[in-house]
């Protein structure tokens, strides 16, 4: 599969301005346009749809710092074991909180990381609800205002985590590749 995006041959679609102008500005900002976005490049709508959905949750207002929220990716992600995402949020992470080895513990296993009580209660809640959602109940909540979490940040980790499984099992079952670049950053 080298030099390709994913195992699916969908082609490329026609961007709009608005996509055209998104890709310039992660060019701009990242040096790169990252491969998930090229994977949906094959339909407009269903490309901006992610990238709203995206953009919201992990860059919009919300009690949850931006490395807070790459955490829970990178959380979900590794229970999912999701090739692009470790691979793209590990780099985040390392980027967001200029740590190197919290971004690799957290790939691996974010319970050897050396995290606040806060930040592990967000993360255990979130591969709960990864592995077993079934059985989130209202301790599960009530240890995370316990934590000091409002019923807003519990709204959004739970929105990330759902939004990362979604996006990982797309991920898997097209085999989408990260860019090359994610590898380096931030080591």
């Amino acid at each position: 599969m080298t030099g390709k995006i994913t195992a699916l041959d969908l082609g490329s679609g026609e961007l709009s301005e608005a996509t055209k102008a998104y890709f310039a500005k992660c060019e701009e900002k990242l040096g790169l346009v990252p491969n998930v976005l090229k994977a949906y490049a094959f339909d407009d709508k269903k490309l901006r749809a992610f990238t709203d959905m995206y953009n919201d949750l992990m860059l919009g207002e919300s009690g949850l710092s931006k490395l807070e929220r790459e955490m829970i990716a990178v959380a979900v992600s590794s229970i999912n074991h999701c090739y692009y995402c470790l691979t793209a949020h590990g780099a985040a992470v390392r980027q967001l909180s200029g740590d190197p080895l919290l971004g690799e513990m957290m790939v691996m296993n974010f319970r050897a990381a050396d995290l606040s009580p806060k930040q592990t209660a967000m993360l255990e809640f979130a591969v709960k609800l990864t592995q077993e959602p079934a059985r989130i109940v209202e301790a599960d909540r009530a240890a995370l205002r316990q934590a000091g979490f409002s019923d807003r940040d519990i709204w959004d980790i739970a929105s990330t985590a759902a939004f990362f499984n979604m996006s990982n099992r797309v991920a898997a079952a097209i085999d989408m590749r990260p860019n090359d670049e994610y590898h380096a950053m931030a080591r």
